[in-house]
């Protein structure tokens, strides 16, 4: 049970949210968000993020090509394409399959296809990360997903996909905000955030200890990096990024 000072702290920001409690209620804004609010504004953070994370970003993707497969092909499957930020990091050639729970990104996703003609997109499939069941087991070399276990409804179900789909010796990818360290006032304040901010933001978590799933998940081997990114103004400072071998 959250202390009262994180209880009374939350009433006042939902006192402040009120509309969108209320559209909420009346079945109003979740539709809303999905098709306008939250592309809108997941195109506008990833501008912002991809500034700060750049260098990061190039250096976690820069052994892609280690995993390419013995055919010669390098398959890669993206959950949560979103805006297709991270196509520009991929190899020349490669072939994507993208996906996402919400399939109201095709402006934005457009925009960076168009701008990433280096590599090869085979199909845009509607699902969630915990449902990949049009992808068939074994059939990809690497899978990457960005900002977007902090939203799945089960993360260990989405583990359980992302090994399915690998193949033996395949790379899981990940870049992630998380919670911060309990004791820290950062905590404090993703606590008190965090009903209002899952709401408002298509179902984004902010205490997810995303590494600890990650530790209890089959992979082989585990690569983890626990970074901060400053992000001004916002409780999603605290990230992890790295690679998992199956």
């Amino acid at each position: 049970m959250p202390e009262p000072s994180v209880l009374f702290l939350r009433a006042c920001l939902a006192v402040l949210a009120m509309p969108i409690y209320l559209l909420s209620f009346l079945g109003i804004w979740e539709p809303f968000c999905r098709k306008i609010f939250f592309p809108y504004f997941l195109e506008k953070l990833s501008t912002i993020h991809e500034k700060k994370v750049e260098k990061k970003k190039q250096e976690l993707f820069r052994n892609l090509p280690d995993f390419t497969s013995s055919s010669g092909e390098l398959r890669l499957l993206e959950i949560g394409t979103g805006c297709g930020t991270n196509f520009k990091y991929y190899p020349p050639g490669c072939k994507v399959t993208c996906t996402d729970v919400n399939p109201h990104f095709q402006e934005a996703l457009s925009r960076s296809m168009s701008k990433n003609q280096h590599i090869h997109y085979e199909r845009f499939l509607v699902a969630a990360g915990e449902d990949l069941h049009q992808v068939s087991s074994g059939s990809v070399d690497a899978v990457i997903c960005t900002l977007v276990l902090c939203s799945v409804h089960d993360v260990n179900g989405t583990l359980k996909e992302v090994l399915r789909v690998l193949r033996p010796g395949g790379a899981f990818y990940f870049l992630e905000h998380v919670a911060a360290d309990r004791s820290s006032w950062k905590y404090f304040w993703q606590q008190v955030c965090y009903p209002t901010w899952k709401l408002v933001f298509a179902g984004c978590c902010l205490t997810r200890e995303l590494w600890k799933n990650l530790e209890e998940a089959k992979f082989s081997d585990l690569k983890v990096q626990h970074i901060s990114i400053p992000l001004p103004g916002t409780p999603i400072k605290p990230h992890i990024i790295g690679f998992a071998v199956k």
